[in-house]
């Protein structure tokens, strides 16, 4: 009898290794050591994901159309972002905004160089995603709803969105690289990144006590409250930060101004891989694709847990 039980289960677990998909048993194992050439060249490819992100909504916010306009080929034959548009924004915010996006442009060719990479994923930037966001982020439907192509101030509210987790990815990915050329690229990336995020900051600081209209909510809270998503949703922790905290959080206990993101050290947060995927699908849970990627985020890493 015990004989016979033993071969059934172990049929059984034959069976289920037949039956693993290909991407769970032989492409990558993120559980595996850092040290595998697999998942070195899975974590230097994942950042495209927010690169194509980053670069879609602020070219098609400053000029209504995007890569394919500006870099036909870089996306690889991607589908087209849905939902993106020219924004209503002063000539200064708008000069700011192609910047940014020709700099993305310029991370996705460094990235490239060192991987093949993947096509661009789907990307959603309807302003109702947007809307959706704030909403979540505030506990209740706002009225009228947030639009983030409205103005300058929205559209840099949306930027500080769109932008959460660039350098806290490059932070936490960079110690687990093994070869140096890829972590000098990689250091090159979070340096203009992290100075990206902090212009989008230091826009928002200036008007840190100035409703968002119509709602009579400061600039600050927005921030406050999306911050408080973010890291509810990330699921290790607060990472992410307004621009105005209780002082004993500033740099070094003694300021409440927040300008530059930091830990108790003043030292940049990093996240995983799958901390990105959940605050950029919206769901909390990195096997559940939605938010900015409706179709889930593209390369190993992702596809990994999509599977």
């Amino acid at each position: 009898m015990i004989r016979s039980s033993f071969l059934v289960v172990l049929l059984t677990s034959l069976l289920l290794l037949l039956l693993i998909p290909r991407s769970y048993s032989s492409e990558i194992n993120v559980t595996q050591t850092y040290t595998s050439p697999k998942f070195e060249y899975a974590l230097l490819e994942f950042p495209l994901n927010i690169q194509y992100l980053v670069a879609e909504f602020y070219l098609i916010g400053a000029k209504g159309y995007g890569l394919d306009a500006f870099a036909p080929g870089l996306a690889q034959g991607g589908p087209p972002p849905i939902g993106g548009q020219k924004a209503n924004l002063d000539p200064l915010t708008k000069d700011f905004s192609l910047q940014n996006g020709l700099v993305a442009t310029g991370h996705l060719r460094a990235i490239k160089r060192a991987v093949k990479g993947f096509p661009r994923p789907l990307i959603n930037l309807n302003k109702e995603l947007f809307a959706q966001i704030v909403d979540q982020a505030f506990g209740q439907p706002l009225n009228p709803p947030f639009d983030p192509y409205a103005n300058s101030l929205n559209y840099q509210l949306a930027a500080y969105i769109t932008t959460l987790v660039g350098p806290d990815m490059y932070v936490g990915i960079i110690p687990k690289l093994q070869n140096t050329e890829s972590k000098e690229v990689f250091a090159g990336l979070l340096g203009a990144a992290s100075g990206g995020q902090t212009s989008i900051r230091a826009y928002l600081y200036e008007r840190w006590d100035s409703p968002v209209p119509p709602y009579k909510v400061t600039v600050a809270e927005f921030t406050n409250r999306i911050a408080e998503r973010a890291n509810k949703l990330g699921m290790e922790g607060t990472k992410t930060e307004g621009i105005v905290v209780p002082p004993w959080n500033g740099a070094e206990g003694k300021v409440s101004g927040n300008v530059i993101e930091a830990d108790k050290y003043s030292l940049s947060y990093g996240r995983t891989p799958e901390e990105i995927l959940r605050i950029s699908y919206g769901s909390g849970n990195e096997t559940i694709p939605g938010g900015f990627y409706p179709h889930g985020a593209n390369g190993r890493i992702a596809q990994y847990y999509f599977n």
